[in-house]
């Protein structure tokens, strides 16, 4: 395991492979780490293609600095970026699965010239408004009233802050038109309970990209890991490559 130190002194956990370029930079869910199923995945289909490959964890997940809680979308948007910037050399496809399809437009649109593709798992853009809106009204007193709640999702309990759903807001960026000409490839499962299988449509009409795929998997759910989610995953990045 290998750090990258930022500015402020703090680890992020990173797994990087030198290879061919473009690379490949895979980034993770809320609450995930970089040892998830599609991150390994992708990682032998980088090794087996000798293609650069970055994994980490964001702050407050995995093996990097600091607790979830104390942690907001701005600040894995800055590990993101400064892993771009110091760890990844050339040109990068990124691939987004749910919060980290978030990160990775915000990463395109700050880093334009060194993203050349986006392949988005259950891309959870945007997601703050939803999030908040799905609590209990017990949950968003506490924030209203505490600055933060304790949740469980997946078997395990976590803490929102208000701070956490008032960046989210300031982060959102189907607003206003993505400015991205470079192919985009979204793969949403249609019994994903978690994020709206409409929202790969909305990021394809915000965005000004002419290349833009949504591939809807019938029987996939948020998690996006069997094994014929993992292979679309491989076929989405063999495309892109091509389209690049």
């Amino acid at each position: 395991m290998a750090y990258f130190i930022n500015n402020l002194n703090q680890k992020i956990a990173y797994k990087y492979i030198k290879g061919k370029l473009p690379g490949i930079v895979f980034i993770h869910g809320l609450n995930s780490d970089m040892q998830g199923l599609k991150a390994l995945t992708v990682e032998k289909y980088a090794k087996k293609n000798h293609l650069s490959f970055l994994r980490f964890d964001c702050r407050g997940h995995g093996k990097s600095f600091g607790k979830f809680e104390d942690f907001v979308i701005s600040d894995w948007k800055k590990d993101l970026i400064d892993l771009l910037d110091n760890i990844a050399k050339g040109p990068q496809i990124i691939v987004g699965s749910s919060m980290g399809g978030w990160l990775m437009m915000l990463a395109a649109k700050a880093r334009k010239n060194k993203v050349c593709g986006l392949l988005g798992l259950a891309a959870a853009t945007d997601f703050g408004r939803s999030m908040y809106s799905d609590l209990p009204q017990k949950s968003k007193k506490e924030i209203q009233n505490k600055g933060l709640t304790k949740i469980k999702s997946y078997d395990f309990s976590y803490i929102l802050t208000k701070k956490f759903f008032r960046e989210a807001k300031k982060n959102n960026i189907l607003n206003k038109p993505f400015k991205f000409n470079k192919p985009i490839i979204l793969i949403h499962g249609l019994k994903d309970d978690v994020v709206n299988h409409k929202m790969p449509q909305k990021i394809m009409s915000n965005t000004t990209s002419k290349n833009v795929q949504v591939h809807y998997l019938k029987s996939s759910d948020h998690r996006l890991s069997s094994k014929e989610d993992l292979r679309s995953i491989i076929k989405a990045i063999d495309t892109i490559r091509i389209l690049i």
